[in-house]
């Protein structure tokens, strides 16, 4: 920064970025129950005042993060080719594309993973607001892309394809980032193989058994 306090609407855009870019370095390096505030500030060269004047809390610069990824997310399977083939392989390629993809995206996942049970617990209705209203933009994208990979599927079809892909991705993703005493319970014990978890391979299998299950209903009606 070549200026010490934002007095302008760039200056003010340019510190919220900072803070936003200091926040997700940070998260390339720790998981979000590691990242404090007190933290942030100070590797962003600001008082913890001063973030505050631009964030309500540590949680609405997390979400501001989360409604980001997820739109880059989206844009970037936009640009994929749309999968070839009968319903089921497409469907399946369509479960592996939206697993890897996200897999590859490890920020989006913990910040997914503790939307519900922290992020959005310290914050305003205003920040809330405009979380779901990103949530929901990203999900209207992604049902309008499984729904072009796989038209068998009626819009409400789609739709549950995208809750399972991101509700499992969350409920996945802490398990497969077990701890250093879990990873080494699991070395000394090799009967306890089976509670390690590949995330893209069971995200992978739970999007391809939902997406099958609603074209066969489909192709049922």
């Amino acid at each position: 920064m070549t200026f010490q306090r934002a007095r302008t609407d760039e200056q003010r855009e340019a510190r919220r970025r900072q803070i936003l870019q200091t926040a997700w370095e940070m998260l390339t390096q720790m998981p979000v129950a590691k990242l404090s505030l007190n933290e942030l500030s100070r590797r962003a060269g600001l008082a913890k005042p001063n973030v505050l004047r631009y964030f309500e809390s540590r949680e609405a610069i997390l979400l501001e993060l989360l409604n980001a990824e997820l739109a880059d997310w989206v844009d970037g399977l936009k640009e994929a080719p749309l999968p070839q083939g009968t319903a089921r392989e497409r469907g399946d390629a369509l479960a592996a594309a939206l697993a890897a993809s996200i897999a590859a995206r490890p920020v989006l996942c913990d910040l997914a993973s503790a939307q519900a049970a922290v992020l959005e617990r310290n914050i305003s209705t205003d920040v809330a607001l405009r979380h779901k209203h990103a949530a929901n933009a990203a999900a209207a994208d992604l049902t309008a892309l499984v729904r072009r990979a796989l038209p068998e599927l009626a819009a409400e079809d789609a739709y549950d394809v995208v809750v399972v892909t991101l509700v499992h991705a969350s409920a996945l993703w802490p398990h497969s980032q077990p701890s250093e005493a879990v990873r080494a319970a699991y070395a000394a014990d090799p009967s306890l193989a089976g509670f390690r978890l590949d995330f893209t391979q069971a995200l992978g299998h739970a999007i391809e058994l939902v997406i099958s299950g609603l074209v066969a209903r489909r192709g049922e009606g």
